[in-house]
C-alpha cells in the first residue's frame, strides 16, 4: 500500500511523527510513506489552495516534502508533482494537535487535506487529538493516538464505506483528551456545534502603537450535544464520523423550490 501523510501543523510537527508510525504501520513492510506537509505551520487555512501564488516544494529526504503552501496544496503537489500522477491508496491527514471536532471542522488545514484528498478521488482520514487536563501534560500528550490509531484506521480500511460520488465520503476522526488506556473505543458520532461559544477576535497594541487583532478560539472543553462529536470524545471515545464536501442542505431543497414557485 502506498501512503501519504500530511497535515496543517507543519513538516516538524510532533503530530506528523505520530501519523508517520501509524502510516507505516498500515503499510507495512512492503509498502511506502510519502510525506508532503507544510513548510510552516498552517492551522486555521481550512480548504484554502494557493490559487494566485506558486508554492515552493523541497525534498528533505526520501519521500518526504516540504511545501510552502496549505495542507491541500500538499495533496496536489504529492498527486501531480512528487508521484507524477500516480495516486496513493489512502490519504491520512494529522495528526492535529488539538481538536477538530464540531465547528472547528470548518476551519481545519487538517480536514481541508483530507477533503482535497476525497475530491481527487482518494480514500482519506483526518485525524486529530482533543487536549485537556487529563492529556495535555503527559510526557506524550499523542499517546491515545499513538496506540490506537493504526486500530482505527484498519478497521476504517476494512469495514468503513468508501462511496464512489462525486463528492466521496471521507473520516474525520478526534482522540480523546485522555492518555491511551483509560479510552473507552469508537464511536461513531456526527458534527456537533459548541454553544454560547465560538471563534472572535481579541486587540492588542504592539511596542510601537499599532493595534493588531489575534484570532481568538472558544473554551475546547464545551460538550456539544449528547451522541455528538465532541461530546463523545469528553465522555472518553474515539470519535468517528462521515464527511463529504458537498455544502448543500439537501433537506431544504423541495421546500425551498415550492416556497420559490
Amino acid at each position: 500500500m502506498r501512503i501519504l501523510i500530511t497535515n496543517d501543523d507543519g513538516i516538524n510537527a510532533p503530530g506528523l511523527e505520530v501519523l508517520t508510525e501509524i502510516a507505516m504501520t498500515i503499510a507495512g513492510p512492503e509498502g511506502e510513506v510519502w510525506t508532503v506537509a507544510p513548510a510552516f505551520e498552517q492551522s486555521g487555512v481550512a480548504h484554502c489552495i494557493s490559487y494566485t501564488h506558486p508554492m515552493m516544494i523541497a525534498e528533505l529526504a526520501e519521500r518526504r516534502f516540504a511545501a510552502e503552501g496549505s495542507p491541500a496544496d500538499c495533496v496536489l503537489a504529492a498527486i501531480y508533482d512528487v508521484l507524477e500522477g500516480a495516486k496513493p491508496d489512502l490519504v491520512l491527514s494529522g495528526v492535529n494537535r488539538g481538536n477538530n471536532a464540531a465547528e472547528n471542522v470548518l476551519y481545519s488545514g487538517t480536514i481541508g487535506g483530507a477533503m482535497e484528498a476525497a475530491l481527487q478521488g482518494v480514500p482519506s482520514i483526518a485525524m486529530s487529538q482533543f487536549f485537556g487536563p487529563e492529556n495535555a501534560r503527559l510526557a506524550d500528550p499523542f499517546e491515545c493516538a499513538r496506540t490506537h490509531g493504526a486500530a482505527v484506521v484498519r478497521a476504517l480500511l476494512d469495514k468503513g464505506l468508501w462511496s464512489q460520488d462525486d463528492y466521496r465520503v471521507f473520516y474525520n476522526v478526534n482522540f480523546p483528551p485522555l492518555p491511551a488506556a483509560p479510552t473507552l473505543g469508537m464511536k461513531v458520532a456526527p458534527q456537533g456545534f459548541r454553544r454560547d461559544t465560538a471563534f472572535s477576535v481579541e486587540p492588542h497594541l504592539s511596542p510601537s502603537g499599532r493595534r493588531f487583532l489575534w484570532i481568538k478560539g472558544g473554551p475546547q472543553q464545551t460538550p456539544t450535544l449528547p451522541g455528538t462529536d465532541a461530546a463523545v470524545n469528553l465522555d472518553g471515545w474515539i470519535s468517528v464520523t462521515p464527511m463529504r464536501a458537498d455544502l448543500t442542505a439537501h433537506d431544504l431543497l423541495s421546500d425551498l423550490e415550492l416556497r420559490l414557485a
